[in-house]
């Protein structure tokens, strides 16, 4: 595979990022979940990253254990290796994902300020950073963990999509690239609450500063043919 078909970003086209692996038939966010996902079709796997005690960036949506409340990061990686969560699958870290994985391309949420360099590591090793994108809700987060994986690709955080979304409805075009500077997509939610912010609009002003819109979570087949309608370009 060349390096531009192995990029995040290639080819170009409509992404369907699996949402912490397809757990129909497998728990979230564990190898079994991944490739489920990746055998069904999917181009891409989004999964998140905290980091356990002995530094290591494991593979968990929540901060704390399911059912316990036991904290992941007081916890080594042995440990949460150990640990039962059905279909014969326990926690994985991220270096382990990426091994099982080599051609897969993973959408990487970093959840914690401790997960940083655990998460850079990983990548680092594995030879990665050209198929993943990083993000994190947290500015600084992202911004620290894109400057230690060169290479990597990113989507906005929180605060950058709260600054789009004022810079579209205040019609302030211009401004666009500089508050998106070094981004490469957006992934925002349909509506947040009473707000609408997935618009025909909003897709377009992106695409024209080449910047991708993703959807989460796209579910409903109706929803799907609407958003590619407007020209969306993954979930």
């Amino acid at each position: 595979m060349s390096a531009d078909r192995a990029s995040f970003l290639a080819p170009v086209g409509p992404r369907i990022l699996a949402h912490r692996g397809l757990s129909l038939e497998a728990p979230e966010n564990t190898l079994l979940a991944f490739l489920a996902a990746l055998a069904a079709g999917a181009t891409h796997l989004e999964t998140d990253v905290h980091a356990t005690s002995d530094g290591v960036a494991v593979i968990s949506h929540d901060p704390t254990l399911p059912g316990t409340g036991a904290p992941v990061n007081r916890m080594t990686m042995a440990q949460l290796g150990r640990i039962d969560l059905g279909w014969g699958q326990s926690y994985c870290s991220l270096a382990e994902a990426l091994a099982a994985f080599p051609e897969a391309r993973f959408n990487i949420d970093v959840k914690s300020a401790d997960a940083v360099l655990p998460t850079a590591r990983a990548i680092r090793t594995a030879a990665a950073g050209r198929r993943v994108l990083l993000t994190s809700f947290s500015e600084s987060r992202r911004r620290r963990t894109v400057r230690a994986v060169p290479g990597a690709v990113s989507s906005a955080s929180a605060q950058g999509v709260v600054f789009m979304l004022a810079a579209v409805a205040l019609r302030q075009r211009w401004a666009l690239p500089r508050l998106l500077r070094g981004i490469s997509a957006i992934q925002v939610p349909e509506h947040a609450g009473l707000l609408r912010i997935v618009t025909p609009r909003v897709i377009r002003q992106m695409h024209a500063i080449g910047v991708e819109v993703h959807v989460w979570t796209v579910n409903d087949p109706d929803a799907m043919r609407r958003l590619l309608s407007w020209g969306w370009t993954g979930s």
